[in-house]
């Protein structure tokens, strides 16, 4: 039998068999797609409902920003917050240093239980 260039298909595998002749039932089309779908319910449940959460939680803080609450900062900067504008707030981090901070930048309000509590780590 010669051959006509590079060929990985035998005939016989191209041919494409009939599900009359097989003689068992085939499972239906909707339950190739099952495992998917449980993929992606995993994902959600696992990655994307948790990471909305927060997100939810910090739009909350940010919102309730107010003068006077202790902060740190995305990038670690603690500070007191001395003014509150619509985009940004004012954050005292030294006597007569103050700097403007995006409200998104806010990480953490701290709390007088949290400062107590890194007190004895110095």
């Amino acid at each position: 039998m010669p051959t006509h260039g590079f060929s990985i298909i035998v005939p016989a595998q191209a041919e494409a068999a009939d599900p009359a002749d097989s003689g068992g039932s085939q499972a239906p089309g909707w339950l190739s797609m099952l495992p998917m779908v449980f993929i992606f319910v995993a994902m959600y449940l696992v990655l994307i409902r948790p990471q909305q959460k927060r997100q939810k939680e910090h739009r909350e803080l940010v919102s309730r920003l107010k003068a006077g609450d202790r902060i740190v900062t995305n990038g670690g900067i603690y500070g007191t917050i001395v003014g509150v504008k619509e985009t940004s707030v004012m954050v005292e981090v030294a006597d007569g240093v103050e700097l403007d901070v995006i409200r998104s930048a806010v990480n953490t309000v701290v709390t007088e239980k949290d400062v107590a509590g890194t007190a004895g780590r110095a």
